[in-house]
């Protein structure tokens, strides 16, 4: 098979990378392969199967890794901007997070894949990219089963590590690593925080609105409020999710304190408890806290925390301890013991440093090559970030890739 323009990979930023080469260079022969039966699957499963495409907030402020210096792509192309055209409406919530009107992820694949069904862009599924070499003017691909194809220019969108269940297993990034590419530190991003099961005995299933704080060796990084949710092993939640990348910057010395009542002072929560000795002085202690927090969770406050029988009365409370109680209701630590299964993941922290790419995308290493979405080294928060990262730097390396093959002889 021959074609103008390769896509590898065929997920968010691989169709918006196609798209984008075929509406530069409408004569050219645009073919997407995909390592799966299908194209965009993970889409499928973005926002809890309601898709969150994008964010109205573009700052930097919510992207990290060395192509956040090319922010200004994000702005240039709105999620809105694109799928608009497409017939697909979108609401944003209150913190700007952006979903089809639908609440549908479906919505938004159909009309992607209609749209490259309108442009006449092939999709070579089942296509396990396992190298490509360039030969004179072509390069060609090769897949795990023999399949071979040759093209002009490829762009390369096979993702990162996470969610390896979605096609996405990191092959590609070390395939360009053996090439020679500067590949910055990869880890989970996005993704719950690892901790002692022990630590959390009690906590499966609670929720409770925090203030998640990252520490290394007693320095605060980040902070954000939100939903808190406990698992057997770990403690997730969008305002968790975000201090996920930090793992791979402090590994081994990352901290996480969680404030569980950011909205009372730590004078207030010691007037509440103080009231509730009194009131409740003669129930067990197990009831002390259960007007504030769900029962499990007060349960595992007052005996971790107090560390006496729960069948003790409230009325045994001693100032200390219900200082100490308060103490850690306002700043709860746990340690955390590393990242998350690839699996649980939703992003790739690090990748295909910037020093390797210019500001069109294009692989400064290979002419003809041209990078795009989660294989460089860029994530955003949880909220639609990463996925604006993927629909703008898909269309910014398309576009550039099909117009710098309009100047070339067909």
């Amino acid at each position: 098979m021959f074609a103008d323009i390769v896509v590898v990979g065929g997920g968010a930023s691989g169709m918006a990378a196609a798209i984008g080469a075929k509406e530069a260079a409408p004569a050219a022969e645009v073919v997407i392969t995909e390592r799966l039966d299908r194209v965009g699957k993970k889409i499928l499963a973005t926002g809890n199967g309601r898709c969150n495409l994008g964010n109205r907030d573009v700052s930097a402020a919510h992207y990290h890794g060395s192509f956040r210096s090319m922010s200004s792509i994000l702005s240039r192309f709105p999620a809105e901007g694109l799928f608009r055209p497409l017939g697909v409406l979108c609401t944003a919530d209150e913190q700007g997070r952006m979903y089809p009107r639908s609440n549908a992820a479906a919505t938004v694949l159909n009309a992607l894949r209609m749209r490259l069904a309108e442009l006449g862009i092939k999709e070579v599924c089942n296509f396990d990219l396992s190298t490509y070499l360039r030969k004179g003017d072509l390069f060609e691909l090769s897949s795990d089963d023999g399949q071979k194809i040759s093209c002009r220019k490829i762009i390369i969108a096979a993702g990162g590590y996470a969610a390896p269940q979605y096609g996405t297993d990191g092959a590609v990034m070390r395939m360009l690593r053996d090439k020679g590419y500067r590949i910055e530190k990869i880890c989970p991003a996005v993704a719950p925080l690892r901790v002692s099961p022990d630590s959390v005995k009690g906590l499966k299933g609670v929720r409770v609105k925090g203030l998640v704080q990252a520490y290394s060796d007693g320095r605060l990084i980040a902070g954000e409020e939100g939903e808190i949710q406990f698992t057997e092993n770990s403690i997730s939640g969008i305002c968790a999710f975000n201090m996920a990348r930090y793992c791979q910057e402090y590994e081994g010395r990352l901290e996480i304190r969680l404030d569980l009542a950011p909205d009372m002072t730590y004078d207030e929560l010691k007037k509440y408890v103080h009231e509730q000795r009194t009131k409740r002085a003669r129930l067990e202690l197990n009831d002390l806290l259960t007007g504030a927090f769900a029962k499990n969770l007060a349960v595992y406050l007052v005996k971790n925390m107090i560390g006496r029988p729960m069948t003790d009365k409230i009325a045994t409370i001693t100032d200390t301890e219900a200082d100490k109680l308060c103490g850690s209701v306002k700043e709860l630590r746990f340690t955390i013991t590393g990242s998350t299964p690839w699996k649980s993941a939703q992003v790739t922290a690090g990748g295909v440093h910037k020093c390797c790419v210019g500001e069109d995308l294009g692989s400064l290493l290979e002419k003809g090559v041209y990078l795009c979405g989660e294989l460089l080294d860029m994530d955003g928060d949880c909220g639609g970030f990463n996925l604006q990262w993927a629909w703008a730097s898909g269309l910014t390396a398309g576009r550039n890739c099909g117009a710098s093959l309009k100047g070339a002889d067909r």
